[in-house]
């Protein structure tokens, strides 16, 4: 089952005020940026957050679960969570803080001729 693309929608609009927020389809899925960083995934209308210590603290009580067969668990957030636009935007930013830029991509070479 993939994400329907109105889940992500909502979601990405309870946290604009994080700081740049966007979404890339991955696989049927959706990876959700925070400023450049990869904070969350939304599989199968599920919505998972990206662990970092400070981000558990703030959600304590928050079970953890693989977004997907064999990857590291996440802090899952359920949907009646998603409803409190201030908690969820916290959640991204703590988050999003301790969470590493990308590294830039390297550049194809050209082969000369």
């Amino acid at each position: 089952m993939s994400t329907d693309s109105k889940t992500v929608a909502f979601i990405i609009d309870q946290v604009a005020s994080a700081g740049a927020m966007s979404a890339r389809p991955m696989f049927g899925e959706y990876g959700l940026y925070c400023d450049g960083r990869m904070v969350a995934m939304v599989c199968d209308d599920r919505l998972f957050i990206k662990p970092t210590s400070g981000g558990r603290e703030f959600a304590r009580g928050v079970g953890e679960a693989p977004p997907y067969p064999g990857a590291k668990p996440c802090l899952l957030i359920e949907p009646d969570r998603w409803d409190d636009g201030d908690w969820l935007t916290e959640l991204f930013r703590i988050s999003a803080c301790e969470l590493p830029l990308p590294k830039p991509k390297a550049k194809a070479k050209r082969s000369p001729g």
